[in-house]
């Protein structure tokens, strides 16, 4: 060792290398384990809880005892999903009804690719939709029978909605009559 002013200097063969390691080595795991302990709660946090896991999971149906004609209601986000097992009647009237759809092909981009048909569904028969009206946000009343007297003769099956009177067909579609958008 040797002098320098005041401060005493070590020589270059006085310092423990082996310590020297040690202690960088061990202060560089620790650093690390610090690192990642206050970093994975801020990466957990980009993850969805099991909460909301649960909210957008998929819902899962046994439609094999769905009767013809019947509509359940399904839970589905907080929102109510219609099920309906269309009958061979409701199937041959969704043409008749062409002119009063604003959008009989489901051609506009709101509808998934695969419902982008007549019949607004993957099999024509099993009809799936988010049954909420989007004037008021309540549930449209399913009305399967035809030409019902509170309805009219050209009512062929569908749904109606009691906050707004308007009318959609058995596919959802919004009759030209709707005086919002179709529902969802």
């Amino acid at each position: 060792m040797f002098a320098a002013g005041n401060r005493v200097m070590a020589s270059e063969g006085s310092v423990n290398q082996g310590k020297r390691r040690f202690l960088l080595g061990a202060s560089i795991v620790w650093g690390g384990i610090g690192t990642v302990a206050a970093a994975a709660p801020f990466a957990m946090s980009f993850w969805p809880s099991e909460r909301a896991k649960a909210a957008g999971a998929p819902v899962e149906v046994d439609i094999s005892k769905l009767e013809l004609g019947q509509k359940i209601n399904i839970e589905w986000r907080g929102k109510v999903v219609w099920v309906i097992n269309r009958t061979k009647e409701m199937l041959t009237s969704l043409p008749k009804l062409d002119s009063t759809v604003a959008d009989p092909k489901s051609e506009v981009d709101h509808q998934p690719p695969y419902c982008k048909n007549e019949y607004r569904s993957r099999k024509p028969e099993i009809f799936v939709a988010v049954g909420i009206c989007t004037h008021l946000g309540c549930s449209p009343t399913f009305r399967p029978e035809v030409a019902p007297p509170d309805l009219g003769p050209d009512w062929l099956g569908g749904f109606f909605c009691p906050c707004h009177q308007s009318n959609s067909t058995s596919r959802a579609a919004c009759t030209r009559a709707c005086r919002h958008r179709p529902t969802s």
